[in-house]
């Protein structure tokens, strides 16, 4: 679809608002009313504001002109934000350093309290139980969530867990599929909505593996794969996809997970600590 036709989603919406069946025209009225909050809504949370199908969301899209929600989302963001917002929606051009330095600081400060805050301990210690008996441990994500789960795979890897991180969609979906009811998966997505990841982690639940997923949104198409769900809370714009705050949550709640199994195999957590940290002794001056 060519980019510069879609600017103006809310007259687009408009232009073909009388063509629309009545299931689309309650989206579209929502849409027209709160289009600030729905770039915050997964496709399911949508849903559940207008009470429609999850299919009628993605219908009313592409009625309107687009390839589906993600890239409505991105345009109607398009039009609601200034340019400095694609930075950080925080910070206004005219904040002196100090004052973005320390609006950054409570951003990220913030994100992990309330990450803290929606922290369910019983799906945590599921959550952890799971991995200290998993024969295998994966981790899928892509982009910045891909990031963190090559930091999960760092710290499992020091302490004696067979682990893996997978970033590309194929290697994803063919390691799921090779894997049992021993193993566990964790599919670390701040939406929620990657299509990658989510079928990636269908592949693994279908093969017999646990899966657990890390995301923002908890009526998101992940949560409906996973075994397990670990929620973080900060809300992020399409355009500021990525942004630090959301991949500060995931790790707090990685962190939360790595601690906790280390905890319960403290022998093997001494034994590999010592093991790995001998090896790459070399690696210093």
């Amino acid at each position: 679809m060519n980019m510069n036709n879609n600017k103006g989603v809310i007259p687009r919406i408009r232009s073909e608002y009388l063509s629309l069946p009545p299931s689309e025209k309650k989206v579209a009225d929502y849409v027209l009313d709160n289009p600030d909050k729905i770039i915050y809504l997964s496709v399911s949370e949508l849903a559940d504001e207008v009470d429609v199908s999850d299919s009628t969301i993605i219908r009313f899209c592409k009625n309107v002109g687009f390839k589906g929600y993600q890239e409505f989302k991105l345009f109607v963001a398009q039009d609601l934000v200034v340019p400095i917002e694609n930075i950080n929606e925080d910070i206004q051009l005219d904040d002196d350093l100090e004052t973005i330095v320390n609006k950054i600081g409570f951003t990220n400060k913030k994100a992990i309290e309330e990450t803290l805050s929606i922290t369910n301990l019983k799906a945590l210690q599921e959550a952890i139980d799971a991995i200290v008996k998993a024969r295998k441990l994966e981790f899928y994500g892509v982009g910045a969530s891909g990031i963190t789960g090559h930091d999960a795979k760092y710290k499992f890897l020091r302490i004696g867990k067979d682990v893996d991180c997978y970033t590309d969609a194929h290697l994803q979906a063919m390691s799921a599929a090779t894997l049992s009811d021993q193993d566990v998966v964790v599919g670390v997505s701040h939406s929620g909505s990657t299509k990658d990841v989510v079928d990636s982690c269908t592949v693994a639940h279908e093969a017999g593996a646990t899966v657990i997923c890390i995301t923002g949104h908890n009526r998101s198409p992940i949560t409906k794969v996973a075994d397990i769900k670990l929620l973080t809370a900060t809300r992020e714009r399409p355009l500021a996809s990525g942004a630090l705050r959301s991949k500060i949550a995931q790790l707090q709640v990685l962190d939360m997970l790595y601690t906790g199994v280390s905890l319960q195999i403290q022998d093997q957590t001494m034994e590999y600590t010592e093991k790995t940290a001998k090896a790459v002794l070399d690696k210093l001056y």
